[in-house]
């Protein structure tokens, strides 16, 4: 096991539709440009299962992401992009869950309920639109409340632009030029 390196991870949070998802693969998009080793696990399925697992106080997520990190670290990787809605507000669970030796780097996504709204209805097919919209905006009063993550709006800004924010916050692209982000 790599345990030399320590973990560093980003934990990329916010309501259903703010675009979590979309800022984690510019994100990798943009570290392999650099030739940045890293690694993108996507929290929502670590424990998506009916009934719930989390609603019966099973922390099958944490089991999940740790099993999953440690295979990861077995073969050399230290750098970690993880997407889940709340995952800035369970940092210190999260980050147990990833060892021992942990940086962690934490942003809450947000994005206005007619942006978030928008991008549900280009995604979710079926009957559960309207719960989607109802739970995003449930989510967004909880996380704006409870975080003291960096924040970002997604509104009318472009992956990249957000991705590279991140990166640079989080201190992952010091000393590598911009010049590999453009082609």
């Amino acid at each position: 096991m790599h345990a030399e390196l320590a973990t560093e991870v980003i934990f990329i949070g916010g309501r259903s539709g703010v675009g979590k998802s979309s800022v984690a693969a510019e994100a990798s998009h943009l570290l392999a440009r650099a030739d940045i080793r890293h690694a993108v696990i996507e929290g929502d399925n670590l424990d998506q299962a009916y009934p719930q697992p989390w609603r019966d106080g099973i922390d099958l997520a944490e089991q999940n992401l740790a099993a999953i990190w440690r295979n990861y670290r077995l073969i050399g990787y230290s750098r970690l992009i993880y997407t889940n809605t709340a995952s800035v507000l369970e940092i210190p669970s999260l980050t147990a869950a990833l060892g021992e030796q942990v940086h962690s780097f934490g942003v809450l996504l947000t994005a206005s309920d007619s942006a978030t709204a928008d991008r549900l209805a280009r995604r979710e097919i079926g009957t559960a639109l309207e719960e989607h919209i109802e739970r995003s905006k449930l989510a967004a009063a909880r996380l704006d409340a409870s975080s003291t993550a960096y924040t970002l709006t997604t509104d009318d800004r472009t992956t990249t632009d957000i991705a590279t924010e991140i990166l640079h916050a989080a201190g992952w692209l010091r000393g590598v030029s911009t010049d590999v982000f453009h082609l």
